[in-house]
């Protein structure tokens, strides 16, 4: 029996400063545990005096994850929150029933050109956490959990996995971990999570000795422990948990378990009812056209 339950394909996505892989939602699954988005931005390197400018957005009904392996990044959001993100660490923004952020590459970054590599996932919330109060934290690279192994350099970046919980809030049982192989090192996936996904970032890898294809998700046979190895030096993200409770309707930065919460939170942006990101009020991004 394969571990192989299905393989995503990336579909690219142009933000303007740089394109993104999009691997969640997919047709063939819509969450791996609570991930509900996954987005593989970069590498990229931009010119003198450019930098990434996500203006404000709102959310509903998830958290937001941004992990990056190189660049830095300015969070601002409606709380107050100013946090710079660089490399290994953890941002974790809550939305609950509202909140506004932008994402910016820094003045002194942008100066000899922003480079940007990293990861940004959206945790749809359970339904009994969907109108929490929003919130922000951050962790540093520092505070998360390391699980060495001979060729084999894991951090748990949410949840629980290898014997280690990350100190990262979660809302429902979470896997997420960095994994960093060197050429020939292996490791075994345990089937404890219900629901597991792979993402190659780099290098070279295969799961029971059938390679996985670049830039594509493999989900795992639940259930089925398989044994992931490395032909080259190689960078590649654990992710999933417990199965998300019940499928979510999703409308551009709204992820809800009803049509009626997205209804409502479309017009309130659109209607300019959100609150401000402080530092950032001159620019917002406007409602998308529906489409036919």
């Amino acid at each position: 029996m394969s571990a192989i339950e299905h393989l995503l394909k990336p579909h690219v996505r142009d933000l303007g400063d740089f394109t993104v892989r999009r691997l969640l939602p997919a047709a063939a699954t819509q969450t791996v545990g609570p991930f509900i988005f996954f987005d593989h931005m970069g590498p990229v390197q931009m010119p003198p005096g450019e930098g990434a400018d996500v203006r404000p957005h709102p959310h509903i009904g998830l958290a937001t994850v941004t992990y990056l392996f190189e660049g830095e990044i300015i969070h601002r959001d409606s709380l107050g929150s100013e946090q710079a993100i660089r490399p290994g660490d953890v941002n974790w923004m809550t939305a609950g029933h509202g909140i506004v952020h932008s994402e910016r590459s820094p003045d002194h970054v942008r100066a000899e050109g922003a480079r940007l590599h990293g990861i940004q996932t959206w945790v749809a919330l359970p339904k009994s956490h969907e109108t929490d109060e929003p919130s922000f934290s951050h962790h540093p690279a520092a505070t998360l959990p390391r699980v060495e192994r001979p060729g084999v350099h894991m951090v748990v970046i949410a949840g629980d996995a290898f014997g280690k919980t990350s100190p990262v809030k979660v809302f429902s049982r979470t896997l997420y971990v960095a994994i960093k192989l060197d050429a020939g090192a292996s490791v075994e996936i345990p089937a404890e999570h219900a629901e597991r996904g792979i993402y190659p970032v780099d290098g070279a890898v295969s799961l029971d000795g059938e390679p996985l294809p670049a830039e594509h998700m493999v989900v795992l046979t639940p259930g089925q422990p398989a044994t992931l190895m490395a032909t080259a030096p190689s960078r590649v993200m654990l992710l999933g948990g417990d199965a998300t409770d019940g499928r979510r309707f999703i409308y551009w930065n709204f992820v809800a378990s009803s049509k009626e919460a997205i209804e409502a939170a479309a017009k309130l942006w659109e209607d300019d009812q959100f609150p401000r990101v402080p530092g950032d009020e001159r620019e917002r991004i406007p409602l998308p056209a529906r489409k036919p």
